[in-house]
């Protein structure tokens, strides 16, 4: 069995450096496919780590009218807050919390201003709703809003629902581009090993006479497309373990604000290698076995 394979792992070498050009060819292309892949993955997970801060950042406040501030009342509108579909959690803030945050986001010096207010508190009795999606944010609050006793709502208006949805549609299409970028390079691959075979024709003929089996003959192809994609991913990941460091350092772990903060590169950087290496085998190895197949179907 090890011999077998020794076998077809030294054909399949000789097999990549034998046709050298459309092996760089082939080469290039998966490694160019997996820098791309690489790109869009660091963008789009790190979105994803963006867009899952913003959904949890994402609340609607509830202002109670003056008149419904009894404790009986409070402990109704929670309630119906509570049955509406996609809530998860409630937290009741106290008018006095509500002037307490609102006067510590000034100096002290400032402070002294709002001492008049202290005992004409001007603030109402709120709760801070969180639900479990984001794009359920307006619906949410036009059904709190029908509630009796409900002055108000608040969750940062269609500006933060568009915010989350741009990101998720950049998601999508990050998705598409690698899908895309892995069919041709699965093509190209399959045409390398298709010259490939057709360059060794009489070569596969005459095992096949003799009784090789289909598993015998096509092993060597299949090494040859494994080698091309693993080869194909070596500057990819190299690549991307030094460049997302660096990248990393450079900007201190975020981009613009706290906000769009990266993922740290440990164990990142590794994950994203082992998927760039086993996605670089897969493309060859799926490559290689379509054109196998082919010349194996057409040879019957």
């Amino acid at each position: 069995m090890f011999r077998r394979f020794k076998r077809h792992l030294k054909e399949g070498i000789l097999g990549v450096f034998r046709h050298a050009g459309l092996s760089f060819s082939s080469i290039s292309a998966v490694m160019i496919t997996l820098l791309l892949i690489s790109l869009f993955l660091i963008i789009t997970t790190n979105l994803q780590k963006v867009s899952e801060k913003i959904e949890g950042s994402l609340k609607i406040s509830v202002l109670v009218k003056y008149e419904n501030e009894s404790e009986a009342d409070l402990k109704r509108i929670r309630e119906e807050i509570s049955k509406i579909y996609g809530v998860v959690n409630i937290t009741h803030h106290t008018k006095e919390e509500e002037y307490q945050y609102y006067i510590d986001t000034y100096f002290e010096e400032q402070k002294e201003l709002f001492k008049s207010y202290e005992d004409s508190n001007p603030f109402h009795e709120s709760f801070m709703v969180e639900i479990q999606d984001a794009r359920m944010l307006e619906e949410i609050s036009v059904h709190i809003l029908g509630i009796e006793g409900v002055f108000d709502t608040n969750y940062g208006g269609v500006s933060s629902r568009k915010l989350v949805e741009i990101l998720n549609n950049i998601r999508i299409i990050g998705l598409a581009l690698v899908i895309s970028l892995c069919s041709l390079a699965i093509y190209l691959v399959y045409n390398t090993i298709k010259i490939t075979i057709s360059a060794r024709a009489d070569e596969i003929w005459i095992m096949r006479n003799v009784g090789a089996r289909n598993g015998y003959v096509t092993a060597p192809f299949l090494v040859e497309g494994v080698i091309i994609g693993i080869i194909g991913s070596l500057i990819p990941v190299l690549l991307t373990i030094f460049g997302y460091i660096y990248l990393y350092k450079q900007t201190e772990g975020y981009i613009i604000s706290e906000l769009f903060s990266l993922i740290q590169p440990l164990p990142y950087v590794i994950e994203l290698s082992l998927i760039l290496v086993g996605t670089g085998i897969l493309v060859g190895f799926v490559g290689s076995f379509l054109s196998v197949n082919k010349y194996l179907r057409l040879r019957r």
